[in-house]
């Protein structure tokens, strides 16, 4: 399919419009960066990883009623998305404690959380994405209270279905970031995950032995990133 002119390019991936009204097409990048870029390396092969495995996940959850911006894949680096308007809060779930919540709290990493946590994030690198309330973002208007209940929602049922699809792949879901938009469309409005769901936005451990599977193999050179990110597809089934 071919691509429009070029709307935006990320840290991981470029947008494009799509030939189809309404529509993206969103190209996976061989970039892996960590610390707002501050650490950077191209990893060949990461980007076709990711489409992958993105494509499996977000298909996943369209499949059982969740809605997500993703149409189809469309060749080994791109998929067909719903263009939609992103809130600019990162959500992250927590269902074990690691990275800033450990530093943060002090909680030894790997503790099991009484339950799953929901967090947000603003969207905003200068600032290093800092950790907000609900009462910023209704405050700020960056997403009504409406909203914020059911990026809760969304993002728990999201988890519940990850950490399923992990457990069965002998791997531990602790914890991951979905960004989340608003669709205007005649058939459907309202809030849908997009983004990417990858080991770029997700922690995956081992569950016997604890060995990392996610972007935290670069950010603290641990090992290959390409060789951990072929793993969780080959445990999934996806390659």
């Amino acid at each position: 399919m071919a691509r429009g002119k070029k709307i935006y390019e990320g840290k991981a991936k470029t947008l494009y419009q799509g030939t189809i009204p309404g529509t993206l097409i969103q190209y996976f990048k061989d970039d892996a960066t960590a610390y707002n870029a501050k650490k950077h390396a191209i990893i060949s092969g990461k980007g076709v990883l990711n489409n992958r495995l993105s494509e499996f996940f977000m298909a996943g959850l369209n499949n059982i009623g969740i809605p997500t911006h993703f149409i189809k894949r469309l060749n080994m680096r791109e998929q067909l998305v719903k263009s939609v308007e992103i809130i600019p809060l990162e959500v992250v779930v927590r269902n074990y404690a690691a990275g800033s919540m450990s530093e943060r709290l002090a909680i030894k990493e790997g503790t099991r959380l009484p339950r799953p946590i929901v967090e947000f994030y603003y969207k905003d690198d200068n600032l290093n994405d800092p950790i907000v309330t609900e009462e910023h973002a209704v405050a700020f208007n960056w997403a009504s209270q409406l909203e914020l209940d059911e990026m809760v929602t969304l993002a728990l049922r999201v988890n519940d279905f990850l950490s399923g699809v992990m457990l069965a792949a002998g791997i531990r879901l602790i914890d991951f970031k979905i960004e989340i938009g608003r669709v205007f469309e005649p058939e459907f409005s309202g809030l849908v995950i997009a983004d990417e769901i990858s080991p770029d936005s997700c922690r995956l451990w081992d569950i016997k032995t604890g060995n990392k599977l996610d972007k935290d193999v670069f950010r603290k050179d641990i090992g290959n990133l390409k060789d951990a990110y072929t793993e969780v597809a080959e445990r999934l089934g996806i390659i």
